[in-house]
Order: C-alpha cells, then sequence, then structure tokens
C-alpha cells in the first residue's frame, strides 16, 4: 500500500514529503520531479509568489544510484521566500502582528476554533494551497511508475470562467495535448486549455478579473489511456476506487465538487440511454461509449477514466470581503494576503498528479510485490489472463 504524508508551511522554511510503499527499483531522478513542480508553478493568472519560488526537490532518502530500494523516499522542497518571512515565521519566541480576520472561503476561521487560535497565521500557512508542491512529488513518482505499464493521465481545463469547450471529446491523450501546446504557443500564455478558438476569451476574461481585484475559478477534467481491468474493488466500500479518488480530488484547496463520466447528465437521460454496452471482437470486451467514465461498481472496465472537477474562484480577494475581527467583534473588510488570480490551469496539474497516486495503488495492491520487476510479471500475467477470459 502505497502511503504519504507531507508537512510545512506556506512561509516557512519549506515542504517535505516522506512516501512509503514504492517498489524498489524504480527509476527516479530528481530531474523527473522538477519538471512537473515547475508545470504546477506555471498557469496564466497566478500570483507574485510564483516570480519567487523556483521549485526543486532534494531527495533526502529511498533513493541510491537513480533507483528507489523499497525503503520509504523523503524529499524536501525549499521555500525561497522564507528569507523574507523569518521574524513572522521563527521557531523560536518571537512576536508578530496577529492575522485576525479570518476570510470568506478559507480554513481561518473554522480552524482557528478547532485548534484555539486566535491568530490565523497559524491556520493559513498550513491550509495554503502551496501544500499541493509536495503532493506534486508525490505524483510525479507515481507517474513515473505507471509510464512502466505504459498508463498515461493528463488533466487539463475544459471551463474557466464559463468559457467552456468540449473539442476534447473525441481525441486521445496524445491529441489533447497536442491541443494544448498549439494554445500555449499561439497565444503566449500557460491555460492547459485545448480550444484555440476560445483561449483568447478566457485571457481576457483572467485579465478583466485582475482589473476588478476580484478571482475566477473554472472545470477541469483527467482522463487516463485505457486502464486494465479489475483495478478497485466492489467488496468494501474504502476499496472502491471512484470513492478513492473523489476523496484525492476533493482534498485539493479550493476543489469543491467532482463527476466521473456523465457524471450529473445522468439525471437528465434514461437508462438505456446513458448505460454503455457491451461488445466482443477480437478477443477483447468494449464499448463503444464512455458514459461511466471507465469505472463500474467501483473498479476499471477496461476503457479509459474520466472525470471532472470544479475549482471554485481562490478566496483571497483583492478588493476584499466583509468579515469581523474576532477580538473586537466588529464588522471590517479582509486584508489582502498575496494570491492568485486564477489558478485553474495549475489546478489541473495537481488532480492529474492525485489522480496518478490512487491509479499507481491500485496498481500496487492488486499486483503486489516489492520489487518493480516481480510487480511487472504479475501485470503481464494479468493481462494474458484477461485475454484469454
Amino acid at each position: 500500500m502505497l502511503r504519504y504524508l507531507t508537512a510545512g508551511e506556506s512561509h516557512g522554511k519549506g515542504l517535505s514529503v516522506i512516501i512509503d510503499g514504492l517498489p524498489s527499483n524504480l527509476k527516479i531522478s530528481e530531474n523527473d520531479i522538477n519538471f512537473y513542480l515547475a508545470e504546477r508553478q506555471k498557469g496564466y493568472g497566478r500570483g507574485g509568489r510564483q516570480q519567487i519560488e523556483k521549485d526543486n526537490a532534494e531527495i533526502l532518502s529511498g533513493i541510491r544510484f537513480g533507483k528507489t530500494t523499497g525503503s520509504p523516499v523523503s524529499v524536501f522542497i525549499k521555500n525561497k521566500d522564507y528569507e523574507n518571512w523569518k521574524s513572522i515565521m521563527s521557531i523560536e519566541e518571537g512576536k508578530a502582528e496577529e492575522y485576525n480576520i479570518p476570510r470568506p472561503g478559507h480554513a481561518d476561521l473554522a480552524g482557528g476554533i478547532k485548534f484555539n487560535q486566535h491568530d490565523f497565521r497559524n491556520v493559513l500557512e498550513r491550509a495554503s494551497a502551496r501544500e499541493t508542491a509536495a503532493r506534486v512529488v508525490v505524483g510525479a513518482i507515481c507517474k513515473k511508475f505507471l509510464s512502466e505499464f505504459d498508463i498515461d493521465i493528463l488533466g487539463y481545463v475544459i471551463d474557466i470562467g464559463g468559457v467552456f469547450t468540449d473539442i476534447d471529446k473525441k481525441l486521445t491523450i496524445n491529441g489533447i495535448k497536442n491541443k494544448i501546446d498549439i494554445v500555449t504557443k499561439k497565444t503566449g500564455v500557460d491555460l492547459r486549455y485545448p480550444d484555440i478558438k476560445k483561449a483568447k476569451l478566457i485571457i481576457k476574461k483572467i485579465e478583466n478579473i485582475k482589473k476588478e481585484g476580484d478571482t475566477i475559478g473554472g472545470i477541469i477534467k483527467v482522463i487516463s489511456s485505457k486502464l486494465p481491468v479489475g483495478l478497485g474493488s466492489y467488496i468494501q466500500w474504502d476499496r472502491k476506487l471512484d470513492a478513492n479518488i473523489a476523496r484525492a480530488i476533493l482534498s485539493i484547496q479550493a476543489f469543491k465538487g467532482v463527476e466521473f463520466g456523465a457524471g450529473f447528465s445522468y439525471s437528465q437521460n434514461k437508462g438505456s440511454k446513458v448505460h454503455d454496452e457491451i461488445y466482443y471482437a477480437s478477443g477483447n470486451f468494449f464499448r463503444k461509449t464512455n458514459n461511466a467514465g471507465g469505472i463500474e461498481g467501483g473498479m476499471t472496465n477496461g476503457e479509459p477514466l474520466i472525470l471532472k472537477a470544479v475549482v471554485k474562484p481562490i478566496s483571497t480577494v483583492l478588493k476584499g470581503l466583509y468579515s469581523v475581527n474576532v477580538k473586537t467583534k466588529q464588522k471590517v473588510k479582509t486584508k489582502y494576503e498575496r494570491s492568485d488570480f486564477c489558478a485553474v490551469p495549475s489546478a489541473s496539474l495537481i488532480a492529474e498528479m492525485v489522480v496518478a497516486i490512487e491509479i499507481a495503488n491500485a496498481i500496487l495492491e492488486k499486483f503486489g510485490g516489492d520489487d518493480l520487476g516481480l510487480i511487472k510479471e504479475n501485470y503481464k500475467n494479468y493481462l494474458k489472463y484477461v485475454k484469454n477470459y
């Protein structure tokens, strides 16, 4: 079983992550991780923090001569901005101005009450989406693991501020990647969005939001290549793969909803119109549609995974929102803490990472083994079994 824990604050010394359960002999380099850390920092509409940080993974343990040893892997990401926050984030005794106006949409007030903290910096530093950099580390390693089984995963944007596209519907992962590359080259900005005809509308929306001192959200999509039948299980609730993926997605800061395949549109159709009929040809079972999003009964059914999730507008709003000073109990407007205007593109990358983690965990659970070679052999034998079923 793959397990991981992250630690660290947004403006503290850095972020750390410990990953337990990785098999031995998986090739991993810091560059494999740093590629995705750099991707996370991109995205049109990001704030000033991304100009300061240049996230780099420092592998501390669990990898020797470029391969995992089977021991826990630990990784550290230094916060460059910590130099500007040393006195405020001091581990020793110190004093700083209290942050006592909770921001609507953030963990400030509920977290302050829960942990008896009246200085909300003790909440917001950990609740910050900066923590997702540590999860990208785990996802990057899991993506490298999945590549050993020719499994690919992609997270991207299909809607920002109501500018929706379904141009991706009949495209493969590589086709969508090519479309995203075209948008990036032609617009000069990174939207992780595949529709060149609508990209300029999104850019205009983000620019207008900046001028208004507001924020904007959107919808992301995660797809995979075809997955083997039977990852996950219908036997117990906590082994259902779609449930575990949904939990992982909703654990990302600012995500508020998730759907698989046809999702909420199921409510508008008859069962005979939406369930994916089963066919057999050339030694394979297959579907002509994928309204189930590749999962039935909590298990993969042999088709690609497809899910969508909604990302709310960032809660820290430049023009401020009404709140209450918890000391004086007076009505006040929130203070502005540096933030993004739109984080949907980078959120799509983080969603890609957490889905990769859950699928990697499902592979490890089903095919077992402490060594990568043994797992691959079990996987190969299983594919033969499925072919002859």
